[in-house]
């Protein structure tokens, strides 16, 4: 069996043969060692096994030699094809007294006296003392003064609210709060449970091993006896699909398999390749890779977020920047985790709850009165531009107004996309 195999962790292209044994008749099954790997991309390949009658044996990806091997070699095939000349022997038995432990314990070694087994490991520092200004009163967290019972809270469904924990500020002025522990120490009696040191073994005998015996099995080779080929098959497991084969050859010629490699896989693989290259620099010209489009299709659902809602028109506004320059993609991407992140944990943990956008107001500012020397008509005309002003103001709200409503269809539209 000769071809490609990549699935999971497998990635080898694999030369197996079967070899008849001409003392038992029996097919033994023979992997090559540490065979080539399969290209990791989706072009057209061709594999060539070209076998020498020297014993030697070559695999070729794409015309360029990957591996070489010897059929007769025991370092290049698993198993081997000839047999080891000796095997272990199936009937040979450990003797009961054989000991094949190098050390023992010390039999004549006695625990001493001071050594205190259940001594623990450490112990209080009784020469700790309480810092100045602990205050042994105050917890370590307060309820947060801040937090306020959602409105749409429902005892019966949520249960029974609590506010949420903060560090009592109380205690980021002074050393500690709470009750006041000695801190551990290790403690120096400490030495565990006692061993009996080791010496050597007077009685080892070194590891066991069964006596070798003659291998019924071994044979002499000079090269191996293949049966002749009758028939191709392909023997394909998949659960993807644009798997192809084609053009397989069987030739006692070199030449002639490249003659067929350059005729036929060739073309169609530098037709791929560039295929290949114009479909990146299409991608490229896009502006967006298959990861980006990703990316941002996860920033406008994080965007969606109920709790993200205050902040959604900004979000929107960043993601859709980041679309027109791909290059800032990473930076987008960290911006709006670091936003998500930041108000999720002010929710959890009792951090004020982002305020709600407000509109844009513009102000007509009233100019103020200046001193003339002319008569009343002047104080008339800065009374009329107030007036006026106002009234601008007043438009100029409006169409603010108008702005936002005609903006947030277009921002509902983008998402929906």
């Amino acid at each position: 069996m000769f071809g490609p195999d990549k699935c999971g962790s497998t990635n080898k292209v694999h030369f197996i043969l079967k070899h008849k044994n001409p003392k038992t008749g029996k097919y033994v099954e023979h992997h090559l060692k540490f065979p080539p790997s399969v290209p990791y991309d989706k072009l057209s390949h061709v594999y060539t096994a070209i076998m020498k009658p020297d014993n030697e044996v070559r695999i070729l990806i794409d015309g360029e030699e990957k591996k070489k091997a010897n059929f007769l070699s025991a370092d290049d095939f698993e198993p081997a094809l000839i047999p080891s000349k000796t095997i272990p022997d199936p009937d040979d038995k450990k003797p009961e007294d054989w000991d094949e432990r190098a050390k023992i314990p010390d039999p004549n070694a006695v625990k001493p006296d001071d050594w205190d087994e259940d001594a623990p490991m450490e112990i209080e520092d009784v020469e700790a003392t309480k810092p100045e200004g602990w205050l042994d009163d105050e917890p370590e967290e307060i309820d947060d003064p801040e937090a306020s019972k959602p409105e749409d809270w429902d005892d019966e469904e949520d249960g029974e609210w609590e506010a949420p924990k903060i560090d009592n500020p109380k205690c980021e002025e002074a050393p500690g709060c709470g009750e006041w522990k000695r801190p551990m120490k290790q403690n120096p009696a400490y030495k565990g449970k006692w061993h009996a040191p080791l010496i050597d073994n007077p009685n080892y005998k070194g590891i066991w091993k069964p006596q070798e015996i003659p291998n019924p099995e071994y044979f002499e080779l000079d090269k191996p006896d293949f049966d002749p080929i009758a028939a191709v098959g392909i023997e394909i497991w998949t659960m993807q699909d644009g798997i192809l084969f084609d053009n397989i050859l069987i030739a006692d010629d070199e030449k002639v398999a490249t003659f067929i490699l350059e005729k036929t896989w060739k073309p169609k693989y530098e037709v791929e390749k560039e295929k290949e290259k114009a479909e990146e620099a299409a991608a490229a010209a896009d502006g967006l890779s298959e990861f980006q489009k990703k990316v941002f299709d996860i920033l406008y659902k994080i965007a969606d977020v109920r709790f993200l809602a205050p902040y959604k028109t900004k979000i929107i506004d960043v993601i859709e920047k980041g679309e027109k320059q791909p290059n800032i993609t990473i930076g987008i991407l960290v911006s709006v985790v670091v936003v998500f992140v930041t108000v999720l944990f002010r929710i959890l943990f009792g951090g004020k709850k982002p305020a709600a956008p407000v509109k844009p107001v513009v102000e007509a500012k009233k100019p103020k009165a200046t001193e003339t020397d002319g008569a009343g008509s002047s104080g008339d005309k800065v009374e009329k531009e107030d007036d006026e002003k106002e009234e601008t103001g007043d438009k100029v709200e409006k169409e603010e107004d108008e702005k936002e409503e005609t903006a947030a269809p277009r921002r509902r539209s983008r998402r929906e996309t």
